[in-house]
């Protein structure tokens, strides 16, 4: 699937392997991982399949986007777009889920 960063940041934390954004490099590493299940993917459904991710909707004013755990304090948020190329994720933040 295609990806966009929705910030420099992200980007950077994503491609650098000595970068952690001042986030936990647990929480780094779970991103990377995530990220390569992410540009692997097909479609949003291939990402519904893999349990283990904890790929969910989220309710109220950001039900456009969706979140996959990193760890138990740390999530993804993600949104989808469709472009002429097929569908793109849009990589939005890394949120401390407490």
């Amino acid at each position: 699937m295609n990806v966009r960063h929705a910030s420099a940041e992200l980007k950077r934390v994503e491609a650098d392997a000595t970068y952690t954004g001042g986030y936990p490099e647990s929480a780094v590493t779970a991103f990377r991982k995530r990220m390569q299940y992410i540009r692997s993917a097909k479609s949003e459904q291939d990402l519904r399949v893999w349990k283990s991710l904890h790929y969910e909707k989220l309710k109220g004013k950001r039900q456009h986007q969706r979140s996959m755990r990193l760890n138990d304090q740390w999530r993804l948020v993600l949104e989808f777009e469709k472009n002429m190329t097929g569908p793109q994720v849009v990589v939005v933040a890394i949120e401390d889920y407490h």
